[in-house]
């Protein structure tokens, strides 16, 4: 996020290559749909992504890549599109169904969600994964828009009032939460995950095959983890003793949350080689708390497990 050069976190990472060109699909006799015509917050596709390409050269755009199947998601996407719309234009949000979307999914290398990228004049620029409480939403925000003035990106997409309500009026309403999750959410929102883990940890009491719950779960414990915690003090304790476990796990989380995933796991593993047997079972439920975080079906998880197998036997 504050590197200069917008595109220099991702470069290499993201290849946006092939769709930045992609002519949309249009109907015979139609004029091409604007995906950005008359909101701040849009669905965008793989065939319409060349024109948010584009749009990022005006404001920057929020990528939100997001699944239906995906807990977190459902906690993060109405914070960004709260943030986005107070914020009057200044910013615009593009959401990726990364099922829908397989395209925009690999070039970005959604393979933890809910992963927020933003473009700035056609270059990525690397925010957040996984769901964060809306305060820290506002502060990434301000710090994009800060480095998008930087890039000479500083227009404003006006929106009119009709059209506005009129989207509002058609939108879909979406089911309510369950309580529990209704309860972890606004946990979230204010901070407290303390309250938040409580709530998540009773509706798997109560529901233990809720897949949404322990999704939210293990996000919140990461961010009750690294709440208040000095990235530069935290590695300096962990350089300086390499087999404690707290000043290990305390990096591997800053890692995690920082898009580090594979870091992380090194990290980890390195720490569970070095570690007599008897002393390992902690590192272990922690290699297995992130791997679940992370997804099964990640290659980095795979990785990590195979090597994992291989120093427990």
């Amino acid at each position: 996020m504050t590197d200069a050069n917008p595109g220099a976190a991702l470069r290499g990472a993201v290849d946006l290559s092939a769709l930045r060109n992609r002519p949309a699909p249009v109907a015979a006799g139609t004029e091409a749909a604007s995906p950005v015509s008359g909101s701040l917050v849009m669905d965008v596709t793989d065939e319409t992504f060349p024109q948010v390409l584009e749009l990022s050269r005006t404001v920057p755009v929020v990528i939100d890549l997001w699944a239906e199947w995906c807990g977190p998601c459902k906690q993060l996407s109405p914070i960004l599109e709260r943030v986005v719309t107070e914020l009057g234009g200044r910013l615009v949000l593009a959401k990726v169904d990364v099922d829908a979307n397989p395209q925009l999914s690999q070039a970005f290398r959604a393979q933890s969600i809910p992963l927020v990228v933003a473009l700035v004049a056609g270059q990525p620029v690397p925010l957040f994964t996984g769901a964060v409480p809306e305060e820290q939403v506002r502060e990434v925000f301000a710090q994009l828009l800060q480095l998008a003035a930087q890039n000479g990106v500083t227009g404003t997409l006006e929106v009119d009032a009709a059209d506005d309500d009129a989207e509002e009026d058609a939108a879909p309403v979406e089911p309510p939460l369950p309580p529990l999750h209704a309860e972890a959410f606004d946990a979230i929102e204010a901070g407290d995950y303390a309250r938040a883990i409580a709530a998540y940890e009773k509706a798997l009491a109560e529901n233990p095959r809720d897949e949404d719950a322990r999704a939210g779960l293990g996000q919140v414990k990461l961010l009750n983890r690294v709440q208040g915690v000095d990235p530069k003090e935290a590695r300096a304790a962990a350089a300086a003793a390499p087999t404690d476990l707290n000043a290990q796990f305390a990096v591997a989380d800053l890692d995690v949350t920082g898009g580090h995933v594979e870091d992380a796991f090194e990290r980890l593993l390195d720490l569970f080689a070095a570690l007599p047997s008897d002393e390992r079972t902690p590192v272990r439920e922690r290699l297995l708390e992130l791997f679940a975080l992370t997804g099964d079906a990640d290659p980095r998880v795979i990785r990590a497990r195979s090597r994992l197998a291989s120093l427990l036997f």
